[in-house]
């Protein structure tokens, strides 16, 4: 059966374009032009990932992945946006975007982050595959994660960067070499966003994430988890 990818744009072009693209690649499509429908389409469609524009009439493409986040953890989503600021950004990522692309956008590298993500939700490595630091227990078959024996819910991206800090404690890990972990690629442009990811991590595992005692900063380099008893 065909993954579902749910579009949201205001500009029927646009939506034109990605949708046939998506289709061409093998996808089944849906579409949206406000977050309202939008919200209502994933509620029924269950999309396996959604290709967002922030910029959206009446509810704004951050409120729509607030609310489709809650009910639909599993979901991929991806923004699409014309907003250029890091910060906006930044703000998309923390409410658990997995990636984002900047309009204007080659549909060839938006079907590549799509794939990215997609690939990265339905890896199943060998269930025997568990990574205990500390409180933290990573099961990668599973895909669940726990610190003192509770659940603690990732997106796909979070997972996969937590798994690689996890498979060397002590070690510091680039922002590259997170990306790379993570979503398969390592461009230098978006590298950035492994620090959003970093901070919804932070705020899922740590006892306080504003003085983190888990996951630690190597200044001017990237990232470590400390070497936990």
């Amino acid at each position: 059966m065909s993954q579902t990818i749910l579009v949201v744009d205001d500009e029927p072009q646009i939506v034109r374009v990605v949708r046939s693209y998506l289709e061409q690649a093998g996808f089944r499509v849906v579409t949206a032009y406000n977050g309202k429908d939008a919200l209502f389409t994933a509620r029924h469609e269950h999309p396996d990932l959604v290709v967002l524009d922030l910029q959206l009439p009446g509810m704004d493409g951050w409120e729509f992945a607030r609310r489709v986040r809650a009910e639909q953890p599993g979901v991929g989503i991806i923004m699409l946006t014309a907003r250029v600021e890091e910060a906006d950004r930044i703000v998309g990522l923390e409410l658990g975007a997995d990636d984002y692309v900047t309009k204007p956008f080659s549909p060839r590298e938006l079907l590549a982050r799509v794939r990215a993500v997609l690939r990265r939700m339905q890896a199943t490595p060998a269930p025997s595959e568990v990574l205990r630091v500390g409180e933290l227990t990573l099961d990668r078959g599973r895909r669940e994660v726990a610190r003192a024996g509770e659940p603690v819910d990732l997106t796909p991206t979070e997972f996969e960067i937590l798994a690689a800090l996890m498979s060397a404690p002590g070690r510091v890990f680039s922002r590259a070499h997170l990306l790379e972990a993570a979503q398969g690629v390592a461009f230098e442009a978006y590298e950035r966003t492994v620090d959003a990811h970093i901070k919804n991590l932070r705020r899922k595992i740590e006892p306080d994430p504003a003085n983190p005692s888990i996951i630690l900063t190597a200044r001017g380099v990237g990232y470590r988890l400390q070497e936990l008893d």
